[in-house]
């Protein structure tokens, strides 16, 4: 099935309409070509009831905000979308729209701070968590509750295996056996421009701001994006009350950052296609929807318009693979992803560090992993150096 790559209401590519910022979403006495920055706490009001004016306070809502959320629910494709103070935020507002006593099913291969937000909410709210392999559907059914099931979280690609779950069919699933849960997708590696999870079937799409959306690693932030209305408002209320919602500086700096998701992506993606064949060309075991070796290739080009820039490779050996990320120069060691620099990592020992070893081990988490977070810098200079650095660590390139 083809991707659409278009917006519903313009036509326009979703390349351009990163760009462009609808006109309407702040209303501008001085026609400034950027959105201005509404750094106030407060704003007055002209009657003694307080009514009258669009806002009244910023923990309730801010025009620059207003602006990117606009923007960002027209780019998901969203009813609405909200945008908070990090990533972590947003499930943590998204998990408040679970009662004691209702369940959660999510993947086996997520992100260490997903895993710790979950294992909190199981520990301390009453709230049953699931674990499975979420590529295979059937897995995800049978922990279906028509009753008890309010969530169902899925990555796809996963964190860090890149494993992909057929969120079409999980979705269509879900929906059919339990009509009150939610389907819930971190899309953050993807990001809008590739994956657009809410035409798919979710329910909720969210993303940490930080990566691809802002580009820099410059700011921290969430966005959130509802396809009901109903959903929506369930969530604002949540945002207004626990004052979670997105200052108007950062506002500012991850609007600026999305208008040049596009360009970025697509460099960091073709980046990231020559070193995954580079890798696998060394006969090292690589996880990249991107190659035509992946089982699940034909599954994720179903699902979204590109694989990606982030990858991951098993070398067998622990100590070879320290060696190998201690050894690049270019490849900067750091957690996180989706900046215009390339960074390298072992997950075990950093952004899933957080997973007690013995359920790594049960869920297949090699502790040798290695993952790469693909940048825009010359594809030569990257592979050079990473080849450079595997040659440092021991293993003979083939060039």
């Amino acid at each position: 099935m083809a991707v659409d790559t278009t917006t519903s209401k313009t036509g326009y590519h979703l390349a351009t309409e990163l760009v462009h910022i609808d006109s309407d979403a702040v209303k501008d006495n001085y026609n400034a070509a950027s959105v201005p920055i509404y750094q106030t706490a407060t704003f007055k009001q002209n009657s003694a009831d307080g009514s009258g004016g669009e806002y009244d306070y910023s923990r309730s809502g801010n025009p620059t905000r207003t602006a990117v959320e606009v923007h960002m629910a027209k780019i998901m494709k969203a009813e609405r979308a909200f945008v908070v103070s990090t990533g972590m935020t947003a499930l943590d507002v998204i998990l408040r729209l679970v009662k004691t006593g209702q369940e959660v099913i999510a993947g086996d291969d997520i992100y260490g701070g997903t895993n710790r937000l979950l294992t909190y909410v199981s520990q301390f709210n009453g709230v049953k968590v699931h674990n499975v392999d979420t590529t295979d559907p059937k897995l995800v059914e049978e922990k279906l509750d028509p009753i008890k099931t309010r969530l169902v979280l899925l990555e796809s690609p996963t964190n860090p295996l890149i494993k992909i779950a057929d969120i079409r069919t999980i979705a269509a699933r879900v929906h059919e056996v339990c009509p009150s849960a939610l389907v819930v997708i971190d899309n953050t590696m993807m990001s809008p421009y590739l994956q657009n999870t809410l035409e798919l079937g979710a329910d909720i799409e969210y993303h940490s701001g930080t990566k691809y959306l802002s580009g820099h690693h410059d700011l921290m932030a969430g966005v959130i994006g509802c396809r009901e209305q109903s959903v929506a408002d369930s969530l604002y209320f949540v945002i207004n009350a626990s004052g979670s919602g997105l200052g108007p500086f950062d506002s500012w700096l991850l609007l600026r950052g999305v208008k040049t998701l596009g360009i970025r992506m697509e460099k960091q993606q073709s980046n990231a296609i020559e070193i995954a064949d580079f890798l696998e060309a060394q006969g090292l075991k690589v996880h990249y929807p991107g190659l035509k070796s992946n089982p699940q290739y034909e599954l994720h080009k179903s699902l979204s318009s590109g694989p990606g820039a982030v990858l991951s490779f098993e070398t067998g050996d622990v100590g070879l693979s320290e060696r190998i990320v201690e050894s690049a120069r270019l490849w900067g060691i750091s957690v996180s992803f989706g900046c215009v620099n390339s960074l390298i990592s072992m997950p075990c020992k950093m952004s899933h560090a957080s997973i007690p070893a013995e359920i790594r081990k049960q869920r297949h988490l090699p502790e040798d992993l290695i993952r790469l977070c693909v940048g825009i810098e010359h594809p030569e200079d990257l592979i050079n150096d990473l080849a450079r650095a595997l040659e440092v660590a021991g293993l003979k390139v083939k060039r």
